[in-house]
């Protein structure tokens, strides 16, 4: 099973959370970005209906493929956030 993992970091005068090299929008506050990176986490987890997806490699590629809306990866949130 693959695993994601969203880590929150401060980012163009805030806060964001990225998975690998890509940036989500940013926030104003941590506490902000900490919390959208859960949602984020949590959505991925839901299962949905298998589709036909398009998408373009880092070699510029296009690739059609199924994919199963079951398979569902393992998400957690690297964060240092303090209360």
């Amino acid at each position: 099973m693959a695993h994601v993992t969203y880590d929150v970091v401060e980012h163009d005068g805030g806060f964001a959370y990225k998975v690998g090299d890509v940036f989500s929008e940013t926030y104003p506050t941590h506490r902000a970005a900490h919390e959208a990176a859960l949602a984020a986490a949590q959505r991925q987890q839901v299962a949905g209906d298998s589709e036909a997806i398009q998408y373009q490699d880092s070699k510029g590629q296009w690739h059609e493929e199924l994919a199963q809306g079951g398979d569902r990866p393992e998400t957690d949130v690297d964060d240092t956030l303090e209360d």
